[in-house]
């Protein structure tokens, strides 16, 4: 049975666009770049007032800017984006035209208002509840209902992603299973639904709480199912950046896995294990038995931290095997020395990776073994790792692909490419400065939430040493730093896309199709195929560089673990 559809090929790359996809993609990730926007000026009133020489912000609207920075960042943008990749990931990599397109139009509305509700509500200064908005304290109703519209809105869009699917199943588009850079993004939706429904579970009776429709919301009852959402969120941000990681290896190098099925039993993992990592979080909650801590963050979350592992492994080797069949062969590191470095997707991905293993998931073990998480609980120690995770891991990879899908996407140039080669380097490292020190910081006892670590006026106040201090005012510099690399994201992506020259290509036309055809423009590959390994690598290992960059980071992980126990035994004369 043929039906009529609207696609176009880009010529470039050979990626097919079904035409209601293309707009939903976009729409979805400009809302999510607004939301950066919204987030990254925030960020700067938050640095400035952690900052303890600037101290910029009073009290009352240092808790309200973050809230609202911890809800625009942590949310709306990176969950704007991930629709955007999800739509991508099955419309355009499946080749089929996206299912019910209306839904997704409903979907990404009822975001839209949410996330509206949620800053108004914010910014009205009766919501200044952070992130992780804890019972007892009090919102305005408008702050859950906000959050419950976007949840449902982000709900429909994770349906119209697995409708796709069926599409193309259906219509045959594809062969086999799908691939591995779509199964990524079903792991995400996944988790995400799981994210949603846990988030369903305690927001809907604490939007009733807050209009007085139920007399009392139990504050251990409320904290234990709120991280099931509030973690798992980031997991979705996992799955969805690895599976960035693995897209843009094959656009920049046409890198191939080093093992497919090694890597989609890694995403399965991702599946099983990777939520009960949130219970880091309840680490020194009572009330939860330390069998349940114990097997949770530590048996359990290690089979979601082997599955970190193995992508931490196979994307950079993917890269070394696909550089040395190019010739890149002599010693360890030439296929690395050569690699595309003024490449924007190319740079922002290599150190999304090395940020994202080497700070946030050492850290993150380490944050998750019952005993060391005592010397470190709300300390700043915590926002210092999920800046790593969270921004340089998933933020720093969608900026990669960012550079990617201007001009395939939106069909225009980069406006300016001398700043887009330097922009990776400048937000990634000074976020991993950022990081790094807030993380030494917390080390040293920095409160996570106080918003004066000199505690100013406090009869009992306490001083922490010098060296604390120069970490805070450290954080402080390579924060700016990051807000600086931020805003050169913002204004360059900005530009290309509503002033950018536009890239002129084939547009939409209507495509008669029959279950099993490919559009009119047969799909091109979009990097060059590789051949067989042939007689790469050293002594027998195909990716050799990789391998000793794996040792280094085990090595570096088996030390500072050690080291925080060290740490821990510093604390037991106490006792």
């Amino acid at each position: 049975m043929a039906v009529n559809r609207m696609f176009r090929v880009c010529p470039t790359t050979g990626l097919t666009y079904h035409q209601p996809a293309e707009k939903l993609i976009r729409w979805n990730a400009v809302a999510g770049v607004v939301s950066l926007l919204v987030g990254g000026v925030l960020a700067l009133l938050v640095t400035s007032t952690r900052w303890q020489a600037i101290h910029l912000l009073p009290p009352d609207w240092f808790y309200l800017v973050l809230t609202a920075h911890g809800i625009n960042m942590l949310i709306f943008w990176i969950i704007f984006f991930e629709i955007a990749v999800l739509y991508f990931a099955a419309s355009v990599l499946l080749k089929c035209r996206l299912a019910t397109p209306r839904w997704a139009w409903t979907g990404f509305w009822l975001m839209i208002i949410g996330a509206l509700v949620n800053n108004v509500a914010v910014f009205r200064g009766d919501s200044s509840v952070m992130f992780t908005s804890y019972a007892p304290m009090g919102a305005h109703p408008a702050f859950y209902l906000g959050l419950i519209l976007f949840a449902v809105g982000a709900l429909i869009a994770c349906f119209v992603f697995f409708g796709t699917l069926v599409v193309g199943r259906n219509e045959k588009t594809y062969n086999g299973s799908v691939p591995l850079v779509t199964f990524g993004a079903v792991t995400a939706a996944i988790i995400a639904v799981f994210t949603i429904a846990s988030g369903a579970i305690i927001l809907i009776p604490t939007f009733l709480w807050s209009l007085g429709l139920v007399s009392h919301i139990d504050s251990l009852m409320y904290k234990t199912v709120w991280w099931a959402f509030g973690h798992s969120s980031q997991q979705i941000n996992v799955a969805a950046h690895v599976s960035v990681w693995y897209m843009v290896a094959a656009i920049v190098f046409g890198a191939k896995p080093m093992s497919e099925r090694v890597s989609r039993g890694a995403f399965l993992l991702y599946i099983f294990f990777l939520q009960l990592a949130s219970a880091h979080h309840l680490l020194t909650d009572p009330g939860l038995t330390s069998n349940w801590k114990i097997f949770n963050t530590s048996y359990a979350m290690y089979l979601a931290v082997l599955a970190s592992m193995v992508h931490g492994l196979t994307v950079p080797g993917a890269m070394e095997v696909a550089q040395r069949e190019k010739g890149f062969n002599k010693g360890l590191f030439e296929w690395l020395r050569k690699a595309p470095w003024g490449n924007p997707a190319f740079s922002s991905i290599f150190i999304s990776i090395l940020g994202f293993g080497f700070l946030g998931g050492i850290s993150g073990v380490m944050m998750g073994t019952e005993q060391l998480n005592l010397i470190i609980h709300n300390t700043i120690y915590v926002p210092g790792h999920f800046h790593a995770t969270v921004v340089i891991g998933t933020t720093l990879a969608f900026m990669g692909v960012t550079y990617f899908l201007i001009p395939t996407l939106f069909r225009r140039e980069v406006m300016f490419p001398t700043m887009a080669k330097w922009q990776p380097y400048l937000f990634g490292l000074g976020m991993c400065g950022f990081s790094l020190f807030m993380m030494g910081a917390g080390t040293l006892g920095v409160p996570r939430r106080h918003w004066d670590m000199g505690f100013a006026g406090n009869p009992l106040g306490y001083e922490f040493p010098g060296t604390a201090w120069l970490m805070m005012a450290l954080m402080g510099i390579f924060g700016l730093a990051a807000i600086v690399g931020g805003i050169m994201f913002l204004v360059n992506t900005v530009a290309s896309v509503f002033v950018g020259k536009r890239i002129s290509t084939p547009d939409f036309a209507h495509v008669s199709l029959k279950a099993g055809a490919a559009p009119a423009v047969p799909l091109q590959p979009v990097a060059a195929a590789m051949t067989g390994h042939g007689s790469i690598g050293i002594a027998g290992f195909v990716a050799p560089g990789t391998f000793l960059l794996a040792i280094v980071f085990l090595i570096s992980f088996v030390l500072y673990y050690f080291v925080n126990w060290k740490y821990l035994a510093g604390v037991w004369p106490l006792s």
